[in-house]
């Protein structure tokens, strides 16, 4: 059950509102200044703290500064509850680090509200995502799920895209961020020698094309379709509006890219020390989570020659090295089509 601490000298606006609270299905703490509602705060925890302004002993902007230093408490969403209208008080209070306002008086709608907008908020904040495209996808369908990014919706146009058709082009400025809907795409640089390297592979609920448009410069590499596709536009103006809206939710954005790129640095790493065995290996397991489920249950449906692109290395040497894990009864090969049989083995192939 989530709690709420409520911290008012006013003994009257305390009471009444922990009864709306409780009332709600919350569980309700309540401290008649400050000083015991710090106590109460390191001792309990609560989901939620709505907090008074003017309180004598210590005051609630005391209140938020105490807490915020506190390892313990410094992430529990703060609201506060005060008569006091005057703009530099609200921005005294966002300054410190408070998550909302509401003016008293107040309507119960308004409370209960703000109480369930800071708590999904901050389930998203404390979720750990995957640094990874599906990990950053899910990120943004959270956020759009409870009422953070509310512009993130249907309306936006959604294309149709056929095979081997761009979607965008390296050196390009971007001007969408694409949702694909369903289908599958790959981004690639060409090498000065003309051979190309696959970068990234994406499939149904991943956004693309993400990294150029956040750090506002043109693409470093370029996007085609490999599987018929239906792709949601949405404006690079929006999408920055909707990222600028909330600097906590752009903030934990840039973290979940932050790790997606070290992410493909260690992929290039893998390319460059481990043996051409490792290397295939590694890919197999890649594609297999992008494009064939966990499960191992569907057979990977790329060509030999985007895999060896994937892979870094000539079309001949992938499928030498798919014909040793074949007789090594790492793979099938059932219509021309790969599936893996033993995921843990390649997944820790030691040579």
């Amino acid at each position: 059950m989530k709690s709420v601490l409520v911290i008012d000298d006013n003994t009257e606006i305390r009471e009444n509102t922990a009864e709306i609270l409780d009332l709600a299905g919350y569980k309700t703490f309540t401290a008649e200044n400050g000083k015991t509602g710090v106590e109460i705060a390191l001792k309990e925890k609560p989901s939620v703290i709505v907090c008074d302004i003017m309180m004598p002993e210590l005051d609630g902007y005391g209140v938020l500064h105490l807490l915020r230093k506190n390892d313990e408490t410094q992430n529990i969403p703060f609201i506060f509850l005060t008569a006091k209208t005057e703009r530099s008080d609200f921005r005294k209070g966002m300054e410190m680090g408070a998550d909302d306002y509401i003016t008293k008086p107040f309507e119960d709608i308004e409370l209960l509200n703000a109480i369930e907008i800071r708590l999904k908020k901050n389930e998203i904040m404390e979720q750990k995502y995957a640094p990874t495209q599906q990990g950053v996808s899910q990120f943004i369908r959270d956020a759009k799920d409870t009422g953070l990014l509310k512009h993130l919706a249907d309306q936006y146009d959604v294309e149709f895209y056929n095979k081997k058709q761009n979607l965008y082009q390296e050196g390009k400025r971007p001007r969408y961020i694409y949702c694909l809907l369903k289908g599958k795409v790959k981004c690639f640089k060409i090498h000065e020698d003309g051979k190309e390297y696959i970068t990234d592979l994406f499939s149904d609920g991943d956004f693309i094309g993400y990294s150029a448009l956040i750090e506002d410069k043109n693409y470093d590499d370029s996007a085609v379709i490999l599987e018929d596709a239906e792709i949601m536009q949405i404006p690079r103006e929006d999408f920055l509006n909707m990222i600028n809206g909330d600097i906590n939710i752009a903030a934990k954005f840039i973290r979940i890219i932050t790790q997606n790129v070290k992410e493909k640095e260690e992929r290039l790493l893998n390319l460059a020390y481990s043996s051409l065995r490792k290397r295939v290996a590694k890919a197999l397991v890649d594609i297999q989570g992008k494009y064939s489920g966990a499960d191992g249950s569907h057979p990977i449906e790329i060509s030999r020659e985007d895999i060896a692109h994937y892979v870094g290395t000539a079309t001949e040497s992938l499928i030498r090295t798919l014909s040793d894990f074949k007789g090594e009864k790492l793979i099938e090969v059932r219509e021309g089509k790969i599936l893996v049989t033993n995921l843990d083995k390649l997944r820790n192939l030691l040579y």
